[in-house]
């Protein structure tokens, strides 16, 4: 931008002569939170400044990105460039740096371009209010795990005529060029090898991908932000096209980059303070409402959970049924025995089925077939409609518990006495406070275990990179697989009754079904290898099981849990394992473990435990 700008300014004619602003003056507002804001810079960490921005082109001053007394110098300079420029003039690249500064120094005498194109798309977009949206964490894909957030910006007349399909969708995300598979997204985007992109794009494109292309809930939580509020920030949005930000999961992601454009639009809130180390998704949806900008909270069920909804009543054989409609509605249709049943029941098996048939197609071309099926189907509907889907609203993610834990423990191992301290950044797992979070997920990013045995002997008990578990029922409709992945050091027994500090990776599918209202069972199959100086060879691979029932009860969450590793070497460990958290509050909990280990190589080992957890962040 500043060689552009140089050059433009050799071409034109005589700029409006600027006026001499006072040296004091300039270092004040240079040091302005908002324009500090604007200019998206942190303290560096060797002191001075340094922008999140990862792009020479947003800057005007060579130094920009590290100066912003000298961005702010080079920035009012540039506002009297000549007004021939047009729309290559700074104020209409810059249209919230101008409004602020003129707004600061009474800029009257300011050069008048013609920003045609920035006053098309500012028009086109008309913002007037603001939604957050939360499409809910899916587990099944890598990159949403945690959930995300993009903001919505409505047209004010959004609620009379419910246009909220023709608002725009603000969104952060990750920039990929070429097919990279879930492992190589997940590592690029915890080491930042991807840059990061705003984009405007209509938001009925992205409440497709999200609510019917990934199956997720959304939640939209209208914020309070006034007009004028709202103009500011889409201002600053156009400052920031195609401009290029690094891009990181755990910190510098799609939440912690909106939580800083609502600063822009709201001089004075301290959003992205609260966030040094992570932000993960619910817990800036926390911080947004705890800043009082919440104004009212709606929920849009993804298409899975209304087909489960609708297929929650039906019996086996109705639902067998509802399989029959989708893949045959003119056999099944015209079948006696289905005309048969009740009417009520009929309506509600066409409707199951109808469904089913438009959950299959999701991401999926255009086929001629199934487009007959669901016509039929709507025909058999029309004839005989069922009553209106009721679905139970679920609890609000942001009110489960924060993603951070602090766990203070004491127990025994055998006849030994320990006391366990430990850290986990984030995020949830099987046993922990379930309010806002669904039996069977786990997600668990760097953990850490230290134990303190009498004596005063401490050692690492365990470091986890990654532990996270989809544990998803299965039914008659759907078939989704279950499974599991981890890695990083943990103890297991070893020779002479000792401990050994392991390395490993380990993974496992296989299925999970509702037993109960709250109650899961599952089993997996599951493979291992492992670095232990137990064995001769430097990576030993096992295969093995784990299964188990998981059951949400009045006190909290209970897990029962049996696995097993069999060796390529001859070893085989087992273990049986019982946890029971109770839940005092929301961020607090107490868990007792009981655990018995067998190895080949040692004795069997029993192990008691009573656990404080800590939630915050």
């Amino acid at each position: 931008m500043f060689v552009a700008l140089t050059l433009a300014l050799c071409a034109a004619p005589a700029a409006h002569a600027k006026p001499v602003w006072d040296a004091a003056q300039l270092d004040a507002l240079a040091a302005d939170p908002y324009w500090i804001a604007l200019g998206h810079y942190e303290t560096a960490k060797l002191g001075g400044w340094r922008s999140y921005v990862d792009d020479e082109r947003f800057f005007l001053a060579a130094d920009g990105d590290s100066q912003p007394r000298a961005e702010l110098a080079a920035t009012l300079d540039a506002l009297y460039a000549p007004a021939t420029l047009g729309d290559q003039h700074p104020q209409c690249v810059y249209p919230a740096r101008t409004r602020w500064l003129r707004e600061r120094l009474q800029l009257n005498d300011l050069p008048q371009p013609d920003c045609a194109e920035f006053n098309a798309w500012f028009t086109d977009i008309a913002p007037h209010s603001t939604v957050l949206v939360f499409p809910a964490a899916y587990l099944n894909s890598p990159s949403s795990m945690f959930g995300h957030t993009l903001l919505r910006i409505d047209q004010a007349d959004i609620d009379e005529n419910n246009t909220a399909m023709l608002s725009y969708a603000l969104n952060f995300g990750a920039f990929i060029e070429g097919m990279d598979n879930s492992m190589l997204y997940a590592w690029k985007g915890l080491m930042g090898g991807y840059p990061g992109l705003f984009a405007l794009v209509p938001y009925r494109e992205k409440l497709s991908e999200y609510r019917s292309l990934e199956n997720r809930d959304l939640w939209e939580y209208r914020l309070n932000l006034s007009a004028t509020e709202t103009a500011r920030m889409v201002e600053h949005v156009w400052e920031l096209k195609q401009i290029r930000f690094d891009y990181y999961f755990f910190d510098e992601n799609c939440s912690y980059r909106l939580l800083e454009l609502l600063e822009i639009a709201r001089p004075g809130i301290e959003l992205t303070d609260q966030f040094p180390i992570s932000a993960i998704p619910t817990d800036t949806v926390r911080a947004v409402e705890n800043a009082g900008l919440v104004a009212s909270v709606d929920f849009r069920p993804s298409r899975e959970r209304e087909l489960l909804a609708r297929a929650k009543p039906l019996d086996t054989g109705e639902q067998d049924w509802a399989l029959r409609l989708a893949d045959e509605p003119a056999s099944a249709l015209a079948d006696p025995a289905f005309a048969a049943l009740p009417r009520e029941r009929q309506a509600l098996i066409q409707d199951a089925a109808f469904r089913l048939g438009r959950y299959r197609a999701v991401g999926e071309a255009r086929d001629p077939a199934a487009a007959a099926r669901s016509y039929a189907l709507l025909q058999a509907i029309n004839r005989n409609p069922p009553p209106e889907l009721q679905i139970a609203r679920p609890d609000q993610p942001e009110d489960g518990h924060p993603s951070r834990t602090w766990q203070l423990g004491a127990g025994s191992r055998d006849d030994r006495a320990f006391a366990e301290y430990g850290l986990r950044m984030a995020y949830h797992d099987l046993n922990d406070n379930a309010y806002g979070f669904p039996l069977g997920a786990q997600i668990e990013i760097l953990q850490l275990k230290l134990r303190q045995y009498e004596g005063n002997h401490w050692q690492l008990q365990r470091l986890d990179l990654a532990n996270i578990r989809s544990l998803t029922p299965r039914n008659e409709l759907l078939q989704p697989w279950s499974w599991q992945v981890g890695g990083g050091l943990e103890r297991v027994l070893g020779e002479d009754g000792d401990e050994r500090l392991v390395s490993h990776l380990q993974g496992g599918v296989g299925g999970s079904w509702q037993l109960g209202e709250e109650l899961l069972g599952f089993a997996l199959g599951t493979l291992r290898i492992e670095n232990n100086e137990d064995f001769a060879a430097f990576i030993a691979p096992a295969a093995g099981f784990n299964s188990g029932l998981l059951w949400r009860n009045p006190l909290g969450n209970l897990s029962l849990e049996a696995r097993g590793d069999y060796f390529h070497n001859g070893e085989v460990r087992r273990s049986l394992a019982l946890n029971q958290q109770w839940e005092l509050s929301r961020n607090l909990g107490v868990r007792l473990s009981a655990q018995r280990q067998f190895s080949q190589l040692a004795s069997p080992v029993n192990e008691v435990s009573l656990e404080l957890k800590w939630y915050h962040y």
